[in-house]
């Protein structure tokens, strides 16, 4: 099977959120790669500097104000390989235990939010605090906002979820969580401040996030919504025409409320989910009864 083959078979499911992202990732990267190998050796640099204006976040309102898709594209783009490297792997590692337990849109969610909350603070810092509005300015590229907002999401909900790492052995990923904000607050002094404050916005939107969802809040269904209003404007089904003679049948009430009554059954209640979502914050994913575990699959699902 071709590489591009691949890569459909990627984007047609709809099960398939944490690939998706990691393959747009990869994707833009390696687009950049060959785009600025051949501009570089054509010597064609001023061309390579207005596609990076394109994408990269600027701390400098005035030119954000003509460039504002920045704010979401900077979150897809990367300058080296080993720091695409670094953030796959983490959104491979954390994004599984997001979707797995809360699905799919809200891997998406926050993905998106956490890019979207680690370029505010980043422009709220860069224009507010005097040490860093009185410098050069910065610019920001990289999915560590957004991929920190996974790590801190999955601690919050999974605190004592447990990665066996190499020469260290099992850690629980709220002691990991805990190390990318303190390694971000000690960088912020550094020659990445920019960065590091964008992860710091992701961090907060990840525990802010898993906060509300357990107060029975979705923060992402703006982003849910956004998603689904494309989706149905470029896979929207062809119209059906119906010739057929033969009369449909009564349906009784009875069938109507007991069809009901069998839909609600296999859905959990959102109490349900916010009560095993709170117990997993407690005690842990392995606390939770097989029963438990069937519905915030189930709810997972929807």
């Amino acid at each position: 099977m071709s590489i591009v083959q691949d890569i459909r078979t990627a984007f047609s499911r709809r099960d398939n959120a944490l690939m998706q992202l990691i393959f747009i990732n990869v994707l833009v990267y390696a687009a950049l790669v060959v785009i600025n190998a051949v501009l570089g050796l054509s010597g064609a640099n001023t061309a390579r500097t207005l596609i990076a204006r394109q994408l990269e976040l600027p701390s400098d309102l005035w030119v954000l104000l003509r460039h504002p898709w920045t704010v979401l594209t900077y979150a897809f783009v990367h300058r080296d390989f080993f720091h695409i490297l670094w953030n796959m792997l983490n959104l491979y590692w954390f994004g599984k235990l997001i979707r797995e337990y809360l699905g799919d849109r809200r891997l998406v969610s926050l993905y998106i939010l956490g890019g979207i909350a680690g370029a505010a603070l980043f422009l709220l810092s860069y224009n507010l605090i005097p040490k860093l509005a009185d410098g050069p300015g910065a610019l920001v590229v990289g999915a560590s906002g957004a991929v920190t907002a996974i790590i801190v999401a999955a601690a919050t909900l999974l605190p004592d979820y447990t990665f066996s790492l190499i020469l260290i052995g099992p850690v629980k990923i709220k002691w990991i969580a805990a190390v990318v904000v303190i390694l971000s607050l000690a960088g912020v002094n550094g020659g990445n401040a920019g960065g590091e404050i964008a992860h710091l916005g992701g961090a907060l939107l990840g525990f802010v996030f898993i906060k509300q969802l357990q107060a029975g809040r979705d923060l992402g269904r703006p982003v849910q919504a956004v998603g689904n209003f494309f989706a149905n404007l470029f896979n929207r089904p062809p119209a059906m025409r119906v010739s057929s003679t033969r009369r449909p049948e009564p349906v009784t009430a009875t069938s109507v409320s007991g069809s009901k009554k069998a839909t609600v059954a296999n859905q959990p209640l959102q109490d349900e989910i916010d009560t095993i979502l709170d117990k997993i914050s407690r005690s842990g994913y392995e606390s939770l009864s097989k029963e438990e575990k069937q519905k915030l699959f189930r709810a997972s699902q929807q």
